[in-house]
């Protein structure tokens, strides 16, 4: 019997040590709210991190894109050539010794023009050259330079616009990952929030379960008083003593339960696993009159899954658009004008100057192709009806989150309330049996039920209002509208400080 005592004590103490340890260590902890939690998994959700980066790389190829579209500039240069080659004269079918020694410089000037898809050229080859020629002991030699200019516009006939096809593309590659970026913040908050109560709602069982063992000490304490007076059996002692063991254990049990949901939070928000946190929450809950139709509207004109279909149609369109493009009629228009000068001196290189202009047209024909055009363009048109069902039943889909989420909220008010009467009838319950159990009315049985039934109750109001607040959090989302304060949520879909212009 001493031994158990013993036993229990050195628990207790055990206990006490680690609390003192805990209340020790505060100082160092990092205390969150739920915006610190937030803006601190802005910059380190490995989730909000990758989606923030497939934002800057569309960003940058958007950027690269429109860059492509403005004037264009190369230059390229050979500065020395040599080689020296027998070949046969066709014309005179004799065989001849050439030795070519040069050097030319190329500069390129090109301007697309988004509107029509053709492109503007401005070209200008620079060259030199020592070029002879022995043929039967003879030979001819040339040494010059030469100047090639000319000015070139191309234009596709009868087709689609590819430039402007490409940029639209982009434009809505980077939008998408816009809204894939707006949706991870709005589930990662969603997600974290759920965590963060996780957190509290382990820290208030632990609480409950301390303010439990409190209890179970002092009936100890009187059960033991009792038998120490031989006014109470010694059983009743054995049911103190289990009852003393079972609120050590919860306290045990919850402890680690929090430290579970701390590691589990910290791991979300992107923060190392050895610090140490504490949550900071307000859970007071007032009603809110949200009109359903007001709830449907704001979803249906805000919610960015929607627009996401919208694209997937747009995108379905270009494809559409390009696969009739296949085995189809089209040309090609090809205008230049230029000039080419040749001399022995750089100075006069356009005294005897030559024009040289060209307009080419060219077409393509298509045939016979199998049907396989056809065949394209039906399953082209297939993936568009199918973008299209998608948008449709995206819609559909929203509206019936956002009313099975009102109609949630309505009815976790109502346990609310039922939550918040069973306390108060718990709590007046247990104080009158714990004088009828000091007076040794209640074995310690019946007042460990009790003390469960309190504790429950407790637990029971903290999970309803939790169930509230998340409930509120995702008819937020769903509709992008803050019913608490009344107010649109605009979510960002860009990256600030960068531009892709």
């Amino acid at each position: 019997m001493m031994m158990k005592h013993k036993k229990m004590k050195w628990r207790i103490v055990c206990i006490g040590v680690l609390f003192a340890g805990i209340s020790f260590c505060a100082s160092a902890q990092v205390m969150l709210t739920i915006e610190k939690a937030l803006d601190i998994a802005e910059e380190n959700n490995p989730s909000m991190k990758t989606q923030k980066l497939n934002l800057e790389r569309s960003l940058y190829n958007l950027a690269a894109q429109r860059a492509s579209l403005k004037p264009q500039f190369t230059l390229s240069t050979d500065p020395f050539g040599y080689s020296r080659t027998r070949r046969l004269d066709n014309r005179t079918s004799q065989w001849y010794t050439n030795t070519v020694v040069s050097s030319s410089a190329n500069f390129t000037a090109s301007l697309p023009i988004l509107l029509t898809d053709g492109a503007f050229s401005l070209n200008n080859t620079l060259s030199w050259q020592n070029n002879q020629s022995q043929l039967d002991g003879g030979t001819n030699a040339s040494k010059a330079f030469s100047n090639n200019l000319n000015i070139r516009y191309d234009q596709p006939l009868f087709t689609y616009n590819k430039q402007k096809m490409a940029l639209d593309r982009l434009e809505f590659d980077y939008e998408n990952a816009g809204i894939r970026y707006a949706l991870q913040r709005l589930s990662t908050e969603l997600s974290i929030t759920q965590q963060f109560y996780n957190v509290y709602m382990a820290e208030n069982n632990l609480q409950i379960s301390q303010a439990e063992l409190k209890n179970t000490q002092t009936n100890y304490n009187i059960v033991k008083a009792k038998v120490d007076a031989a006014l109470s059996a010694k059983e009743e002692l054995f049911q103190a003593e289990v009852n003393l063991a079972t609120a050590l254990s919860n306290v045990e049990t919850y402890t680690t339960a929090l430290e579970d949901a701390k590691d589990v939070l910290k791991q979300t928000l992107g923060m190392t696993l050895s610090e140490d946190i504490s949550v900071e929450a307000v859970i007071d809950v007032s009603p809110i009159l949200i009109d359903l139709s007001k709830a449907v509207e704001c979803g249906l004109s805000s919610r960015k899954e929607l627009r996401q279909r919208e694209i997937a149609i747009e995108l379905a369109d270009f494809d559409l658009t390009v696969i009739k493009a296949q085995n189809e009629f089209n040309g090609n228009l090809s205008l230049s004008v230029g000039i080419t000068g040749d001399n022995a001196a750089f100075t006069n290189i356009y005294d005897n100057a030559v024009s040289s202009p060209r307009i080419a047209v060219s077409f393509a024909i298509p045939i016979f192709d199998w049907g396989q055009r056809k065949a394209r363009i039906q399953a082209s048109k297939t993936a568009k009806t199918i973008a299209q069902l998608d948008y449709e039943n995206q819609k559909v889909s929203i509206e019936l989150e956002i009313r099975q989420t009102l109609r949630s909220l309505d009815n976790m008010r109502t346990q609310i309330g039922i939550q918040e009467k069973n306390v108060e009838n718990t709590q007046n319950t247990y104080n009158l049996n714990q004088i009828r159990y000091s007076e040794g009315d209640l074995t310690g049985l019946e007042i460990s039920q009790y003390q469960a039934q309190l504790s429950n109750a407790r637990t029971s109001l903290i999970q309803a209002k939790i169930r509230y607040k998340i409930g509120l959090l995702n008819l937020k989302i769903l509709t992008l509208y803050d019913f608490d304060n009344n107010k649109p949520i605009v979510p960002m879909t860009t990256l600030q400080g960068l531009s892709v212009n």
